[in-house]
Parts: structure tokens; sequence; C-alpha cells
């Protein structure tokens, strides 16, 4: 029999670390076969840290140090040119795609310039200015001094004039929460902005790329700093303590700058080589990713609030309301639960029984204990009549009668809004403080908070910082005793405001964040943990073992203006966030007029998958194109993230532009395309230029849009995708670089399945979409291997789920197998789509088509 020796199919990346050998195949019985490749390991670059000296703007420069220097990182086979490490080839591939590429060029200070390719970034740099190049790497470090070597607790340092940029800013626009904001000069960068993007124009006369130059403002010691811009077009950097005792004079090291030809790559390079010279942080590929990420779930917030209840959850999670199915009845059932607020023992003395409620005072509570409330200590028992004494029943129960698999359970970081009653006997041995937080003159010059503003006036029960493990522990400990399976744990950024005499925020987020994550692992060993209104550095840079955050300010589903906006924020966002965790998209209603919206937009999100209906007001044709039979979902592989043409552009105000999210499968892509145009406005606007958007937005998607395509076009590829969309049902064939024209009304969306189409044999071309009920269809989709010989060729494609399984087929096959039984199947020769029911009883299929 003769061998063939082949290459492996998968990138470097895919294989864990480990070394990819040749495969030896029978040629009668060549197979190619796409597996679930993990996520790309981090590249450990032997940056040299401690041997790098600060360099200052007036330092003298040889002329050549003015010309273009291209530092590239590491080629997918490993190898190395030059000295410098290669992350990927400039160059296309042998079958034209445009591979994704990372090509860093080292920026300089000379001149009061800061420049990239001989592009000029900043101008009239200060002499205060540090520049600190990073050896062995595309980036360097910015700071400044004081000019008059005062020493304070907070700086405000000019870095230079930006203008004639295209620009994206991630800022917190409230004390917990980011959003994006685009413009082209310094002063159209917000306060309080914690991730910067530039793109730039190329040289004259060289090819038309684009330069990306990416500004991160870090922690520099006990400082977090961020940037903004002023009315002269100058970008400032802010440095601040959060403590009045905490001081200094200086700080060399306070933003991070790269810069590459590639946005993504951009970004998830230079948070690698943070995240090794910080060693505070942890990249999201290298965290446990808890098990309810992959099953639907329910959260109590937006069905109860406060007034949750174990009926009211049983309702939610298994009985009929009037003439409505519950989740479980409707075919969709939940997984996982989250108890919200109002399960914990609180009091709030600023709420008078039998007084009419002030909005704000609910923000008072504080936790009496770590136990549940008499809400969940007296429960009458559904089916024997029982009276369980506590919340151990409660949860053991419904998990043994709705076949949930974790039940989470929410707490604020410090314990609850108003944080823990001094004194109490179940408080007093963590010795709770009030304090009063305050704000920094950051936050308060973008949007206030009403949250923020009544903790302020009302008080925080502070835990004693050398007590917080203490807490976590018992709570935790407690929770675990309670048959919990995890938390949520919100109210995170609350420590930047309580850190005066404490140390400053960033060392007191630290020690909270320490205690906090070594309590999770202690007691969750599925890593269960959902973080929540913690947007800020100060706890983004010291995760280390927390691998889901949310992404957004919450889903108000009583406010029409702010759907689009949650779905724009969190897409922008992930570009950040998603390097560091799993952004949470976060809860939605199913019934709602905007539930599509919410729905598509997570099911191109690579996140965790939960509504928050009401008892029995569930949209079950919406929620089946998202929950299988078994409550799993098709969970993408990576974060959601805006397209390349959609980084700088404004797809919720410019009365133009579409939003395309991309991501890929395991052996597809996956775009989801939403008009976000007029049905709100972004906040934080000093001057709203209304632009009046038509009823309709036309714009192009290509299958170009989808980065890093080539983990799943493999060697058999012919350069073309078949593109299906879930809204016309209807198969395309479209060259790698062609665009097609989508036309959407505001507030619709349509998802394309995007799939390689591949040559089996010379008259036998195939793709894979998948289960077309779903709106991630291809995320059904585990493997695809085929066999072939002289006279016939087999397709076999493994998946999971029921529904219609459809694949572009160059030609009509002989017959089809599902599980080794002969099933019927279509095929429509208008589009070649080729279609075959896969039985509702049917959990994971292997289908195969003969030739």
């Amino acid at each position: 029999m003769t061998l063939l020796c082949l290459p492996p199919l998968l990138p470097l990346s895919s294989y864990n670390g480990q070394e990819a050998l040749p495969c030896l195949l029978p040629i009668a019985m060549l197979q190619s076969t796409v597996v679930s490749p993990s996520p790309p390991k981090a590249l450990q670059l032997n940056l040299g840290f401690s041997s790098f000296l600060a360099t200052n703007q007036n330092q003298s420069r040889s002329s050549s140090s003015r010309r273009r220097r291209i530092f590239i990182s590491q080629t997918r086979d490993g190898s190395v040119h030059g000295g410098v490490r290669v992350k990927t080839t400039s160059t296309t591939s042998s079958n034209g795609w445009r591979q994704s590429m990372f090509v860093g060029t080292k920026p300089a200070l000379e001149d009061s310039i800061l420049s990239v390719s001989g592009i000029d970034v900043l101008t009239d740099v200060p002499p205060n200015v540090v520049f600190t190049p990073i050896p062995n790497s595309s980036a360097a470090f910015l700071g400044a001094t004081s000019q008059n070597a005062t020493s304070q607790s907070r700086h405000v340092f000019k870095l230079g004039v930006l203008r004639d940029v295209r620009l994206l800013s991630l800022f917190r626009f409230k004390l917990w929460w980011m959003i994006p904001r685009v413009g082209s000069t310094g002063s159209d960068i917000p306060v309080e902005t914690q991730m910067l993007l530039l793109e730039a124009k190329g040289e004259e006369g060289e090819e038309d790329t684009a330069s990306y130059i990416l500004f991160l403002p870090v922690l520099d010691g006990e400082f977090r700093s961020s940037l903004q811009g002023n009315a002269s077009n100058e970008l400032e950097l802010c440095v601040e303590s959060g403590d009045p005792a905490v001081v200094a004079s200086e700080s060399l090291k306070a933003v991070f700058v790269n810069c590459g030809n590639h946005p993504f790559d951009l970004v998830n390079e230079s948070m690698k080589t943070l995240a090794k010279h910080f060693g505070s942080f942890a990249l999201r590929e290298t965290k446990q990713m808890p098990g309810m990420l992959d099953y639907f779930g329910w959260c109590t917030w937006d069905a109860f609030y406060q007034e949750v209840n174990p009926e009211g959850i049983r309702d939610g999670t298994q009985k009929p309301l009037f003439t409505h199915y519950s989740l479980s009845e409707g075919g969709t059932p939940a997984k996982f639960l989250i108890i919200d607020d109002g399960w914990q023992d609180t009091s709030n003395e600023f709420q008078k029984e039998g007084e009419p409620f002030v909005e704000g005072t609910q923000f008072g509570g504080r936790l009496n204990s770590i136990e549940e409330n008499n809400k969940f200590r007296s429960i009458t028992k559904v089916v024997d009549g029982d009276k369980p004494s506590g919340l151990k029943d409660f949860v053991s129960e419904i998990k043994n009668t709705f076949g949930l698999r974790y039940v989470y359970v929410w707490h604020a970081l410090l314990g609850y809004w108003g944080g823990l009653v001094p004194n109490a006997p179940g408080t007093k041995k963590y010795n709770p403080e009030l304090r009063y937080p305050v704000q920094s003159p950051g936050n308060l010059a973008n949007m206030r908070d009403g949250s923020m503003d009544s903790m302020e006036k009302f008080g925080v029960g502070m835990i004693d910082p050398a007590k917080a493990y203490q807490f976590y522990d018992d709570l935790h400990g407690y929770l675990v005793s309670q048959d919990v399976d995890g938390v949520k744990v919100d109210v995170q950024n609350i420590l930047e405001t309580v850190s005066a005499g404490l140390g400053g925020r960033v060392s007191l987020t630290r020690r909270f964040q320490q205690a906090l994550e070594k309590s999770i692992a202690t007691h969750f060993q599925d890593n269960s943990i959902i973080c929540c209104m913690g947007q800020s550095t100060d706890s983004i840079y010291h995760s280390k073992i927390s691998a889901i955050t949310r992404a957004s300010d919450d889903y108000y589903p009583q406010n029409p203006t702010t759907q689009t906006l949650h779905i724009a924020a969190v897409a922008f966002n992930s570009i950040f966030l998603g390097e560091v965790v799993v952004p949470d998209w976060d809860m939605f209603y199913s019934r709602h007029e905007a539930a599509e919206f919410h729905a598509a937009a997570r099911a191109v999100g690579g996140c965790g998958v939960y509504v928050s209906d009401k008892p029995g007001q569930h949209d079950f044709e919406i929620l089946k194109r998202l929950v299988l039979a078994d409550g799993s979902v098709l969970r993408a592989r990576y974060p959601g993230r805006p397209s390349r043409d959609c980084l700088f552009v404004d797809p919720v105000m410019d009365g133009e532009s579409l939003l395309k999210i991309w991501n890929l499968n395991k052996c597809n892509g996956v775009i989801g395309v939403f008009n976000c145009q007029g049905a709100g406005s972004w906040p934080c606007l000093e001057h709203i230029i209304q632009v009046t958007a038509s009823d309709e937005l036309s714009g192009k998607v290509s299958p170009a849009d989808i980065e890093y395509f080539e983990e799943v076009s493999g060697k058999l590829w012919t350069g073309d995708c078949a593109v299906y969309s879930f809204k016309k049902g209807y198969l395309s064939r479209l060259p790698k670089d062609k665009s097609f024209a989508v036309t959407l009304q505001t507030l619709q969306c349509d998802v394309y399945t995007v799939s390689p189409i591949k040559v089996y044999k010379p008259n036998i071309q195939f793709a894979p979409i998948g289960l077309l009920n779903m709106y991630n269809s291809g995320g059904a989709v585990d493997s695809i291997n085929f066999s072939s010989d002289d006279s016939s060729c087999v397709i076999h494609i493994k998946g999971r789920g029921a529904g219609s399984f459809g694949a572009y087929s160059s030609s009509k096959p002989k017959s089809c197998l599902v599980n080794s039984k002969d099933e019927g199947f279509e095929f429509r020769g208008d589009d070649n789509l080729l279609t075959v029911t896969i039985p509702a009883t049917t959990s994971s299929w292997n289908v195969s088509f003969c030739y």
C-alpha cells in the first residue's frame, strides 16, 4: 500500500503546544479531518524586561533610526528569520486567501514627534514625556515626569497633539461600564479612555495598507492610568492612586504603545506582552472555562428584580403560567440558573415599612449575615408537601426536579450594595467600617450613576481588607454546603471609590481580587464565577482566574433606546475585554420587540446564553434557534467582535453603517449583521449630531470579514465559500474576496454561516452549513472527513442537535446515512443546497453522504 506523508492541516497553535507530526495515510483512504482546535496558546516572547532603560525624547538618534523597522513574531511553522520572531507571514496563502498577520513596526520618539513607519502619530510631544522601548518587541511604554517634581496622588500629563487619524476609544461612561467612541482628533477622545486604537494611512507610494497603533493605559506601581483628549487636540494621560497619601512625581510606564498591520493580532500580542510583563492577570485562552457557558440559562433579575422567591423560580423553570409553556415544557430547558439580587439576609434603614418607596434607597441595604433570607428559609415543597428549612433543600429540589446542572447566586463584592451591617452578629468578625465613596474627577466628568449616587449618600459598610479572604471563604463555603455551584459577583468597581487611607485603588483592588479568586479556586472547582460591574482596568489587570465578565451596561427591557447600544457596546468592548475574559452579553427577554436582535447577537457572540423571561412569557420560536433540546447551546469559539471595516465607524449614530460581528466555529465561520441605526444615541456626547437614518440601510458583507478563516479553510479549499442566510434561507457560492449586498431595517439582523467549499474528488465539492434551524447553524458541526477510492467518495459530518442539516454540494449524492441508517434527503439545484432531517430524538449524529 502506498503511503502519503501530509503536513498537519491545522495551525501549530491548534495542537496545544505539542509538536505536530506528519500523518501517514493510505492514498485510497485519504481523509481531511477538522477537529475542534483549542484556542491559540500565548506566544511567549523573551522580552528581557529587566534590562531596558528609559529613553527621553530629546536623546539624539542617528538618521537611520527614522527608517521603517519591521519586527515580525513567529510563523505558524515555528521558523525564525533574521533573529526576530514572526507570528505569521505577511504574504497570501497558496490559495490566494489573505492570511491573518501581525507585522509590528517599532514606534520612535524623536524631535518631539512620536512616529510609526514614518507616520507622525503624536506631534508637539512635551519634553517631560518619557519613551521606553521594550527590547525584542514592537512595543514601548510612555510616561511622564512632573515638570516641577511635585508629588501628588493625581497627575494629568500632556502627551502630544493627535490629528488626522481614524480612532476608536473604549471609555468608561459610568463608573461601572465602557462604551465605544470613534473620531479623528485628540478632542474626540473622552475622559476615562481605557483603550485607544488608531488607524493611520500608509506611506506615499507604498501598498495601500493601514497601520494600527494601540495605546493601552495600564497600572504603573500603585497608580492607575487613563487617557483623555482636550479642546486643543492634545492626548492627555491621567494617573491617579485614589489615596491622597499615595503620591508620586512621575509615572514612567503608564501607557503601553504597540503598532502593527493587523488590528486583532495587535491587541492580542499586546495583551500577551503585558500579561508576561506584569504577571498580575492572565489571558482568556489560558483560563478554565465554567461549564455553564455551554448551556442555556435563566436569570431571575428582570423577571422578579429583588422580589425573587422560590415559587417564582419554580414557575420560571417548570410550571406553565396561563396558556404559555415553561422553558422546560417548551423544549428549551434551562440548565443553569442565576438567583440574582433578593435572596440574601439584608436590612435597610433607609426603607421604612409602610412608607412609600423612594428610588435609590434600595442601594442603602446592607448584609446582616452570609445566609439566605426568610423567603428561602420556609419553602413549601410541591412534590410531597414537606417544608424544607433552607436554601440547600430548595436548590437540591429544583436541581432534581427540573434537571438543572448549575445554580449560581448573586452577591456584591462587599457583600451587598451597601456592604455589611457594622457590628451585626453575622458580620462583625469582618470588621466592617462605614465609609462614604468618593468618585474620581474622571468619573464625575462623564455620566453619573444612580446606584453610585445612593451609595455616596448612604455609605458602604466596608469589609476590612485584612478580612476579605475570610469573608469570601465563609460565604462561598456556606454556599457550597447549600449545593450552590457558583456566584455572580457584582458592584466590583466600588473599591476605587473607598480606597483613601487603604493604600489606593490599585492596591485595594489587588487585595480583594486575590482574596476573591483564591476563594473561588478553593470552593468552586469549575471556576464558577461571573464578574460584573468591574470594567475598570484596576480589575481587568488583576484578573488571573476569573473567566467571564459582563461586557456592557444592563439590558433594559423597558427602554427602547438602549437595545441597539447594548449590542454595539458589547461587540466593541470585546476587542479589549475578550483578550482577558469571555465577555458576558447579559440576559434578555425572548418575548420583546428586540428579542431576535439580542438572540442573534448572542448566537455569534461566543458567550453564555441566558434569558430573564417572566414565567410563561417566552417566545419559543426564537429560543429554539439558540437552544438544543438537551439545553445546550451552539457557542462560537471566540468573543464576537466587529469586522475590520466597522472598527472606526459609528454603527449607532452615523446613519449609514451596519454593524458586522464575526466569529469562528470548529469548521466554518459566522457573521451577524445588525442595523443599529435610528433607535438610540450614545450618552456623554456634548453636541449630538442627529443624522437621520432611513428606515432601511444597505451594506456589503464578505467572507473576508471573518478573521482567521485559515483556521477552518484547510488544504482542500477551492477559495470559494458557501454562504447561508438564516433570514432568507438561501445558499450562495461566493469567492473569498467578493462581497454581497445586505439590506436591513432598524432593529433587523441576519446571520450568515460561511463555510469553505473543499474539493474531495475532481467532481465533488462540498461545504457543511449545519443546522439550518439555528442562528449559528455551523456551530452544530464538530468535524468533517471523507474516504474515497477510484469509484466512490463518502463524506462524513459529525455534529449535534436535531433539525434540518444543510450543506453545499456541487452534485447530488447517491444516498445518505444518519447514524448508519438510510435517510431521505433533498437537493435543491438552484443553489446546490443539500438537506436531511435529523430526528428530534437525536442528540449527536454522524451524517454520511455517498457519491
